[in-house]
């Protein structure tokens, strides 16, 4: 069965975005995550069509969360829906993947909206945000640098995510049941195709991706 994934850790906009997936898309099946964790999971046990992305959300951190998913989930569409919605961060997140963006101050008129034309495979935006984008200029490093993490497959990029966290060639073989001699081959193939000379300089480019939380002013509105 068709299914949309709603990985969000706040109860009221999961709830929210459920309703308006459920008028929108009543063919599919509606998944929740309340952590980035529990989103992998859920992706790598159930066929998912569509993923409602927090990014502030439990294990994720930032635009960090998008690009592991695009990595390891190619497939599958992920659309951001968050109460960052600074026209800077929009682009970033389009240029690491992102098939749309929701703001969470938004309508339920316009999440049904956006809903339904990302499961027709459009991009989505708010005209709002249209307009904003079109006034933001791009930034060529954070292009260049979503090139460069597109790149990698989707083990190496969970090498990435480890090397940031400080774990030892061991330590990581033993976390993804690999021999070291593998994680090996991975480590040199992530620095030449980032670009970089050591693990230092590869978990600075990915803390790039981190963002500060916003407030949350913002509301979903019925």
């Amino acid at each position: 069965m068709p299914s949309i994934l709603i990985a969000d850790d706040h109860p009221l906009f999961r709830a929210a975005l459920t309703q308006a997936a459920l008028v929108a898309a009543p063919q599919y099946a509606i998944r929740e995550a309340e952590t980035l964790d529990q989103a992998i999971a859920t992706l790598e046990s159930e066929s998912i069509d569509l993923v409602l992305l927090d990014l502030h959300m439990p294990g994720n951190h930032g635009l960090a969360g998008l690009a592991s998913l695009r990595a390891q989930f190619p497939e599958v569409a992920v659309a951001v829906c968050s109460g960052h919605d600074d026209p800077r961060i929009v682009r970033r997140a389009l240029a690491h993947g992102a098939s749309g963006f929701i703001p969470k101050r938004s309508g339920m008129d316009d999440i049904r909206r956006a809903i339904r034309a990302l499961l027709d495979c459009e991009e989505w935006l708010p005209e709002a945000l249209q307009e904003a984008l079109a006034r933001t200029a791009v930034d060529p490093a954070d292009n260049a640098l979503a090139q460069k993490l597109s790149a990698l497959t989707a083990q190496q990029f969970r090498v990435l995510q480890l090397l940031a966290e400080g774990l030892l060639n061991k330590q990581i073989a033993d976390r993804i049941g690999v021999q070291e001699r593998t994680v090996k081959a991975h480590v040199t193939a992530i620095f030449e195709k980032l670009g970089v000379r050591n693990r230092t300089q590869a978990s600075l480019l990915l803390r790039e991706l981190e963002l500060n939380e916003p407030a949350l002013d913002g509301a979903l509105n019925a």
